[in-house]
């Protein structure tokens, strides 16, 4: 049974980590700074209200986007996901950094805890990943600013709780990029690099036999 050490800690957005065991999803020992739950907050009126930027006469895209706009705004992480990444990429919406992320942050805010097992526990996940590479570029012309330590924790959560491959991925590649990275550093990147190629991560598997 994983129990969880709760230890209340302000961040840059007024964030609540919450300390876990340092264990992997595969059982495997990590760095303790691996094991905390990133929370969070949400940017004041982020995702209020959505401007639909589909062609009027496309009526199936809007209706299409408006079921999302309905089920996110109820809680479901899948349309809340969706949302997320067509507001990412600019698929159907105008393209807008800081509203795909308060859509991934409404998705890791409620459901962090949930069980790596459960069904949406893959979108739970790469909501995690998806944070932690906004919080490793920052969002210009927001509050979301270039935060690495920030970005870690995200990657660290997904990869030890979620166990998933791209946040190992990346976060190999924060301990084995750092300036000042110590010998204990390089191992916890080669440990997290291994991990993800072991998954099937093609860019961990490339990154390890070029070392």
């Amino acid at each position: 049974m994983r129990t969880f050490r709760r230890a209340t800690v302000a961040f840059v957005l007024g964030a609540v980590a919450l300390a876990v065991p340092a264990f992997a999803f595969d059982g495997s020992p990590v760095n303790p700074k691996d094991a905390t739950i990133p929370v969070v907050t949400t940017l004041p009126g982020a995702a209020g209200a959505v401007r639909t930027k589909v062609p009027p006469q496309v009526a199936t895209q809007e209706t299409s986007l408006s079921a999302l706009q309905y089920a996110a705004e109820g809680g479901h992480p899948i349309a809340q996901w969706k949302l997320g990444r067509m507001y990412a990429n600019g698929d159907g919406v105008a393209q807008d950094d800081l509203r795909a992320f308060e859509y991934f942050s409404r998705i890791a805010n409620a459901h962090a805890e949930d069980s790596p097992s459960a069904p949406q526990a893959q979108i739970v996940a790469n909501a995690f990943v998806a944070l932690g590479r906004y919080y490793l570029a920052g969002i210009p012309n927001s509050k979301v600013k270039a935060d690495p330590d920030r970005a870690r924790e995200m990657f660290s959560y997904a990869a030890s709780y979620f166990g998933n491959a791209d946040a190992q991925y990346d976060l190999a590649r924060l301990y084995l990029k750092t300036p000042d990275a110590s010998r204990e550093d390089y191992r916890y990147g080669a440990r997290w690099l291994g991990l993800a190629a072991q998954k099937g991560q093609h860019q961990a598997q490339a990154l390890l036999g070029q070392m």
